[in-house]
């Protein structure tokens, strides 16, 4: 394939090097710091907005998909820019999902393709698999409750995570006696329809998130634990090729890709 990676910060980085070891090649680099039609190896300043940026590089008509890792506040815009090229994208930016609507009828508009998530290694999708199963069971005893936290560094710019927003919302699809998501740090008693999931932003962290059933007996933990960032980028490669094998269009999630490969 021939990427385009928008957004060159440590994600990028990691996205360039297991895109090169798999035999791909980088089209375009575009980043606020770089030119948008050189490597990182050629940097220059251009301090132009991404979506300006992308609208003009010429090295953007060789991209057979782009890898969209920025910011909450570019995503949309770079997005659109992308889709307007007709130019399929794979975003991992966190922290937008309130604009995907408009994301979606700029894609379908356009008719591009977009897959989305908010996390993309895929062992944080099989635990999303595993605790929405987990969550039915346990659903059917009283005596257990339902908890969740997630632990991320402190440079994250958002928080809760987004991988915190999609397990929470799966758990009270599943955990019916569970009504709503209480975020914050809790200063009374929390009620019994309310599914504490409390952030933690330390150190460099690359991502933790855990879901306990507990019960006065004994407690049942899930939990995954990223080393690093390279299953993030595994992920989002994996989501590119599914993507562009067979030219598809319109909006996906990297569920539709685990189907795919569980069927």
């Amino acid at each position: 394939m021939n990427i385009a990676i928008i957004g060159f910060g440590k994600m990028g980085k990691t996205l360039e090097k297991f895109a090169l070891e798999k035999g791909h090649h980088i089209a375009a680099i575009v980043d606020p710091f770089i030119g948008p039609d050189v490597s990182g190896a050629k940097a220059s300043l251009s301090g132009a907005p991404l979506a300006q940026d992308i609208a003009g590089a010429a090295a953007l008509d060789k991209a057979d998909v782009a890898l969209e890792f920025t910011r909450p506040d570019t995503a949309l815009a770079n997005i659109k820019a992308l889709a307007k090229r007709k130019i399929p994208v794979v975003t991992g930016t966190t922290g937008w999902l309130d604009k995907l609507d408009e994301a979606q009828a700029a894609v379908h508009q356009a008719g591009s393709s977009l897959v989305w998530a908010s996390n993309y290694s895929l062992g944080v999708k099989l635990l999303s698999l595993i605790a929405s199963y987990a969550a039915e069971l346990f659903n059917k005893f009283p005596e257990y409750d339902l908890g969740g936290y997630e632990i991320h560094h402190n440079q994250k710019a958002d928080s809760p995570s987004g991988t915190a927003k999609t397990l929470a919302a799966l758990l009270l699809e599943k955990f019916t006696r569970k009504k709503s998501v209480v975020w914050d740090t809790l200063n009374r008693k929390a009620l019994p329809t309310e599914l504490h999931f409390p952030s933690l932003r330390i150190g460099s962290v690359p991502g933790t998130h855990g879901v306990i059933f507990d019960s006065e007996d004994d407690s049942v933990e899930i939990l995954h634990k990223a080393r690093n960032r390279d299953s993030l980028a595994r992920g989002a490669l994996r989501a590119a090729e599914w993507l562009t094998e067979k030219k598809r269009k319109g909006v996906f999630t990297i569920e539709d890709i685990l189907s795919d490969i569980i069927q």
